[in-house]
């Protein structure tokens, strides 16, 4: 049976088949591209020829402008059943690079609904290139880390209910602070641990200073000291759950008045992780730009989608 995108006895002027391309795109985006990438090989292989052909003298009794024109056209025939015969690989080798990262419909569930985990039409994602992950520096990841959270869909399914009550506290979306505890614990693969290996349940990165009465975990992280990075070890607050740690999070938003301009912003995910920087969360010149860059990146709007 012969494909509806096959090409391969068209004829290489047939202005319709471009028409009969466009209609199946709507329907199968990847033959499509099969197709275009063929053709694309088709007139890089006819330039080849028109210049060979430009490169042989004419003089014989037969050269003429009619005869070039229908050298022309065979040309093209030429070149367009040479490229669906398989060519020189040029149309494989396009259809691979463009397809290596790409989401084909279907692949990925819709975006979560405004009554579905509180995020609304207007705190949806935009999708964008992938985030940076931030992660602390000697905080270790073991083979327990990895099989309990090994996706950053993991990490928000586990955080979610947290994130929910923190976000009614705090008055911002959830999946703000969901944003932030990913850009600290790299997605919870890189969690703050005690000597002993406990985990800390520390996502946010909060030291613990002299009023802190809870336990402690000692983990080497970066600091910025006029915009060099320099590695020091650092006292950080431990945590029962990641319930305790959420809680005291939002504790520390609420309470904190260098705060109240991070909780000011609404909807305006840019200008929370501002606010989190100028509040002088934490030393790294670029922390709000990386906070933004996962809030509004491919993979939280995918981590965010329902099962």
């Amino acid at each position: 049976m012969i494909n509806r995108l096959d090409t391969h006895t068209d004829f290489a002027l047939d202005v319709n088949s471009v028409g009969k391309l466009r209609m199946a795109a709507k329907t199968d985006t990847t033959e499509s591209l099969k197709v275009v990438a063929k053709q694309f090989e088709a007139l890089f292989m006819n330039m080849l020829l028109k210049s060979m052909r430009d490169a042989t003298p004419k003089d014989g009794l037969f050269d003429s402008s009619q005869s070039d024109l229908y050298t022309g056209i065979l040309d093209q025939q030429l070149s367009q059943k040479f490229s669906t015969s398989g060519g020189l690989g040029l149309a494989d080798m396009m259809v691979k690079q463009l397809t290596r990262n790409s989401v084909q419909p279907g692949d990925v569930p819709p975006v979560i609904k405004p009554l579905e985990r509180n995020v609304t039409a207007a705190n949806r994602i935009v999708g964008t290139p992938l985030p940076e992950m931030n992660v602390i520096p000697g905080a270790a990841e073991t083979p327990s880390d990895a099989a309990r959270m090994n996706s950053p869909k993991d990490f928000v399914d586990k955080m979610w209910p947290q994130a929910v009550d923190a976000s009614k506290e705090l008055g911002v979306p959830a999946h703000f602070l969901i944003g932030h505890a990913a850009l600290e614990s790299g997605w919870g693969r890189r969690e703050i641990r005690d000597t002993a290996g406990n985990n800390s349940y520390n996502l946010f990165g909060i030291k613990a200073g002299k009023n802190w009465k809870g336990a402690v975990a000692e983990a080497t992280t970066t600091e910025y000291v006029n915009g060099v990075a320099t590695k020091s070890v650092e006292r950080f607050r431990a945590y029962d759950s990641y319930a305790d740690a959420f809680r005291d999070y939002a504790d520390l938003l609420r309470n904190n008045p260098r705060y109240a301009s991070a909780l000011e912003q609404g909807t305006d995910a840019a200008g929370f992780a501002k606010g989190l920087q100028q509040g002088g969360y934490a030393t790294d010149p670029l922390y709000a730009s990386k906070i933004t860059r996962i809030l509004n990146s491919k993979t939280m709007q995918l981590a965010l989608t329902n099962a």
